[in-house]
């Protein structure tokens, strides 16, 4: 694949104002102040990452991509996705990690919908404009109780590694691509803790702030073979990445007639 030029993009960046950002998965009572996330909104330079497809590292960037087999199409049939689409998923994972025990716990399939919560369902959801990573240092292990309670414990002894699995759907990625933010060039500092609001409980993910430091990258046109793997979590402190900011965003060369984006996220803890 011939490399392209960086583009310049916008990002939605969080304001560090010393207050987690929030969002509420309901309507908040009129009394309650926000401080919503993504509010910072930088140019940045975007780079092609294929020509270095081979040497970025999950441990050093925080993300790979790798060829995926594209044969499964039922992504319209809930049960069979997590029938035989999860094994691939686990089956993929355990191949390019080494991980030891893989599981999958749920899945999105990112279209471009409204972002009225109304017009969304549990599986289906818009792209994520927001320069985020889906877990924190407390949301982690948290996360591998909520699942597996019985083994939770013992389990957090060891690595546990959260990864993300991206891939199109049907057809090849013509707007809305991914990028992600190279986690050797962010601090962890960066990382700013936002709440997330729902009735009977609060999660936590982290959104960052901005840095000129930060070195974004994507892959251009990825096809159905084709599958990211995004590190938004690692309990290891050995100083290799932990947790990896991403957006998609919007490609100033998109073309008017462009297909829309369809993708699937499949959300794994690994365990080494």
């Amino acid at each position: 694949m011939t490399p392209s030029q960086p583009v310049r993009a916008t990002l939605n960046y969080s304001v560090d104002n010393g207050i987690p950002p929030d969002y509420y998965f309901y309507e908040p009572e009129p009394e309650v102040k926000l401080n919503p996330p993504g509010t910072d909104v930088q140019e940045v330079e975007i780079h092609d990452a294929w020509p270095q497809r081979n040497t970025i590292s999950l441990d050093r960037e925080g993300f790979e991509l790798h060829d995926f087999d594209p044969s499964f199409k039922e992504f319209d049939d809930d049960a069979l996705v997590k029938q035989t689409f999860y094994e691939q998923v686990v089956a993929f994972v355990k191949a390019q990690t080494g991980a030891k025990r893989v599981e999958v716990f749920d899945h999105t399939i990112r279209k471009r919908l409204p972002s009225d919560l109304k017009q969304q369902t549990e599986v289906q959801r818009p792209a994520v404009m927001l320069v985020h990573s889906d877990y924190t240092v407390h949301s982690g292990p948290q996360r591998v109780r909520d699942i597996l309670p019985d083994e939770a414990e013992d389990l957090l002894k060891g690595r546990v590694v959260f990864f993300n699995v991206w891939k199109p759907l049907y057809r090849r990625v013509e707007e809305l691509p991914l990028a992600m933010c190279d986690a050797s060039t962010h601090a962890p500092g960066d990382m700013l803790r936002m709440d997330l609001k729902y009735r009977e409980r609060t999660g936590e993910i982290y959104v960052m702030r901005h840095s000129p430091q930060h070195r974004w990258m994507y892959f251009p046109h990825m096809e159905p073979h084709h599958a990211l793997l995004l590190k938004t979590y690692d309990s290891a402190t050995d100083g290799r990445c932990r947790f990896m900011g991403h957006s998609a965003f919007e490609h100033p060369d998109t073309r008017p007639d462009a297909q829309k984006r369809e993708s699937i996220e499949v959300r794994t803890m690994a365990f080494f």
